[in-house]
């Protein structure tokens, strides 16, 4: 099986069911995710998992990423990626790593590539077989193998994957020897799964959601052992797992199984649960330093802040369909772009619309800030430059590559890293792009 640890945990009775296709956190000094214990080997110039160093979709200040790009135009190099999957890339010093999954191979896979050239420097297999969908329902035909993104450390990396009608968490070395696998829970696939893993303090805080109940759960970050886990209702959900500073403690954030959800992430125990949600989320939930945000597209569509200091307020909820991508926070306002192809800017503790601006085509991927510039990329590749302004919607450029993106791009080091296909002699070819000046 490729594994080297076989000590696998189960933490529920129940079994799961899966998650939709993709991806899944402004940053104020009252409202910042709290940093690693042990980030020392971190730096500005990494990319170390979902959402990016601060898990709110906001990279590192001071860089400078480029504004205009094609083809033939400030792409450093272009690898490609075998197999499919919509994990975003992880950017840790000299090296991008991606998860994927060949189903001609049967294979789920993390791949290592060096950052300067692009040339792939291992691969390593975390699950061989495991593919077959037990549910009797066909996911969701964006959904992949490989949806959730690489979380890193600085000396390890973290990856859930679905395999088996379970859901694994597999630690692995920089040099891609798994050092240890933990099955969390069943899983059943409803629609897909992508739910990343994101690190807290000396922990590993994972969701598996789905219809048959699930879980969220803490797992040690050095030996895979469940430190603690809760148990969630019978419900289909895909929202990956966020701490945030607020009302002066750290919050585990989850939001769906229409719940909004917060924990202590150290113990697993509840500060406050509202029913203020859908019950089908996507996104990672971002804050202001008083709300948090939950936003949904089924049974309703809906984007919702909730008063993040346990009162269970509803402070306001707008009827927009931000299902999948996730939302920004800057200053006190909201940027999103909607599945449907709209971006919108709006007043955080109001809702209030600032301003709302057609760009096109579909939305699955979640829009990147870095500085005042936001890039969000739709499903054709087409990505939009915009400015993080509450006065009106400023383009700033417009560039395309390939003909498919689902995964979120990563900006590290003034470069951006897109994961994108093609279609090529009848076949889709899937690529790695390392995009700069």
């Amino acid at each position: 099986m490729g594994i080297c640890l076989k000590r696998l945990f189960c933490v529920g009775p129940t079994t799961v069911a899966v998650v939709w296709c993709c991806l899944l956190h402004g940053n104020l000094a009252t409202a910042q995710t709290p940093r690693l214990e042990a980030d020392s080997s971190l730096r500005s110039t990494d990319w170390p998992g979902w959402r990016g160093p601060s898990v709110n979709g906001i990279a590192s200040p001071n860089q400078d990423p480029p504004l205009k790009w094609s083809q033939d135009e400030n792409v450093l190099w272009r690898t490609p990626v075998a197999g499919r999957g919509h994990g975003s890339p992880t950017v840790l010093g000299s090296r991008v790593y991606l998860p994927t999954a060949d189903e001609n191979r049967k294979v789920q896979l993390v791949l290592c590539f060096e950052r300067q050239t692009g040339k792939q420097l291992w691969e390593s297999v975390v699950h061989e077989g495991g593919f077959e969908n037990k549910s009797g329902r066909k996911a969701n035909e964006k959904a992949t193998l490989a949806s959730s993104t690489i979380a890193t450390d600085g000396s390890r990396l973290y990856i859930n994957f679905i395999n088996d009608s379970a859901m694994f968490t597999s630690a692995l070395d920089l040099d891609g020897k798994v050092v240890w696998q933990t099955r969390v829970s069943d899983y059943l696939i409803h629609q897909g799964y992508g739910s990343s893993p994101t690190i807290y303090n000396d922990l590993v805080l994972v969701t598996c959601d789905n219809k048959a109940g699930g879980a969220i759960a803490a797992l040690n970050r050095n030996t895979g052992d469940i430190v603690w886990t809760r148990k969630r209702p019978e419900l289909p959900n895909y929202a990956s797992p966020v701490v945030l500073k607020i009302d002066g403690r750290d919050q585990l954030i989850v939001t769906g199984c229409d719940l909004v959800t917060s924990l202590n992430p150290s113990n697993g125990e509840t500060l406050w649960e509202i029913e203020g949600a859908t019950t089908e989320c996507v996104t990672t939930t971002v804050t202001d330093g008083t709300h948090v945000f939950s936003s949904g597209g089924y049974p309703r569509n809906h984007l919702a802040a909730i008063a993040a200091d346990g009162s269970g307020k509803i402070v306001w909820d707008q009827n927009l369909r931000v299902y999948v991508p996730s939302i920004l926070h800057r200053d006190g306002y909201l940027y999103l772009t909607l599945d449907a192809g709209v971006a919108m800017c709006l007043d955080s503790k109001t809702g209030e619309t600032m301003w709302k601006k057609r760009l096109g085509g579909s939305f699955t991927s979640s829009p990147v800030m870095v500085n005042d510039r936001i890039y969000a990329t739709n499903e054709d590749g087409e990505t939009f430059i915009f400015r993080a302004s509450p006065d009106e919607y400023e383009n700033l450029g417009q560039n395309r590559l390939g003909e498919s993106v689902f995964a979120s791009i990563a900006i590290a080091g003034g470069q951006i890293f897109l994961r994108s296909a093609a279609h090529e002699d009848d076949k889709r070819q899937e690529y790695l792009y390392c995009i700069g000046e």
